[in-house]
């Protein structure tokens, strides 16, 4: 970061804090849904809490809880987050402040968007009409068409990023909105839909499932990607575990609840993939969350004042005396763990290529 970046970054945020301190000044009680006491996928009263956590990347307030369904072992958050506090957790994480951040994390990750792409070549070689759900800025699109010259690429999202995806010629054509309330106007016109790490963040997967097999012509394919609730990685690293992702993952399906509901809303799954899907960055994503924890936090517009310059240093330091933890992790996710990630249960994805019938 340059500068003339930190300056402005240092000035966007004092700009910002009001707004947030407004927004604290009531609590945070609003920003959760009454607790429910049934599975949302199943009906199961049979819940237990599974983690208990706080927000370890932007640290914003608030603590939220996973349940897990002892009939179907369906996670999800319990409380759910209300509709202000989607925006509230949600704000300047993809957009605002975190933009550039996110940004240049899913647009360097050209080879995975094509390991994506590839999964369809066994089964629909040759699509013409492609529309990837949650696209965000759209970088699965453009890499795509490098394994997909001849396929027309949409981009569906509520957010901006799929107009700006649009403008920089990522996608063909952005729908802008809630896939549920788009999918009558787009019923049966894709070739593929894709959702990676989609689902997860829906309040409502099944109506997603439901808008999919709408708007997939019959004989035309879903391709589904979302973290693996029953990787070991999930256990053993506790709340450092990235996927959890609280508070925006509301949802985590594991793999046979998922196949079950494609096949009764009258998909066949052709393919199910764990180590394909496999993110090599578990180890290094959870020294990171540890430390960045442990440190005193950098400025942010929802903390009430910016961190004098003893906290800044003992933080730069901390971070510093990490580095070798994060480099041995670094090496032990790519060159030891990754080769064994689906022997040994620790994948943290899967993916699953399910065709209309």
């Amino acid at each position: 970061m340059t500068e003339n970046d930190h300056h402005d970054r240092t000035a966007r945020i004092a700009a910002l804090r009001p707004a947030y301190q407004r927004d604290l000044a009531a609590g945070t009680q609003r920003f959760f849904a009454a607790r429910r006491p049934d599975c949302p996928w199943c009906g199961s009263d049979r819940l237990a809490t599974r983690l208990r956590t706080t927000d370890l990347l932007q640290h914003k307030p608030g603590r939220f809880t996973l349940d897990r369904c002892a009939d179907c072992g369906h996670l999800f958050q319990n409380p759910r987050l209300t509709e202000e506090g989607l925006e509230f957790y949600y704000r300047d994480f993809y957009d605002g402040l975190g933009e550039q951040r996110m940004s240049g994390t899913f647009g360097g990750r050209g080879a995975m968007y094509r390991a994506r792409a590839e999964a369809m070549l066994p089964y629909d070689p040759a699509p013409k009409t492609w529309l990837d759900v949650g696209t965000g800025h759209g970088h699965f699109c453009a890499s795509a068409r490098a394994v997909l010259p001849g396929t027309v690429f949409d981009g569906l999202d509520f957010t901006d990023g799929v107009e700006l995806a649009a403008r920089e010629g990522r996608v063909d054509q952005a729908h802008r909105g809630a896939f549920p309330d788009l999918a009558p106007e787009l019923a049966a016109h894709y070739d593929v839909v894709s959702m990676f790490h989609y689902l997860e963040h829906s309040t409502d997967p099944d109506r997603e499932l439901r808008a999919a097999h709408d708007v997939v012509r019959p004989g035309g394919h879903l391709l589904i990607e979302v973290p693996d609730p029953e990787s070991r990685y999930a256990r053993l690293l506790g709340r450092w575990w990235l996927p959890w992702l609280q508070p925006q993952h509301l949802h985590f399906v594991p793999v046979a609840g998922l196949r079950r509901r494609l096949t009764e809303l009258g998909f066949t799954v052709v393919a199910e993939q764990h180590a394909e899907a496999h993110d090599p960055v578990d180890l290094l994503a959870a020294v990171w969350l540890a430390l960045d924890h442990a440190a005193p936090r950098e400025d942010a517009p929802w903390l009430s004042e910016p961190p004098g310059a003893a906290r800044r240093i003992a933080r730069t330091a901390l971070l510093l005396a990490g580095v070798p933890a994060l480099l041995t992790a670094t090496l032990l996710d790519r060159f030891a763990m990754r080769p064994l990630s689906n022997r040994l249960g620790l994948s943290n994805a899967y993916r699953l290529v399910a065709r209309r019938e």
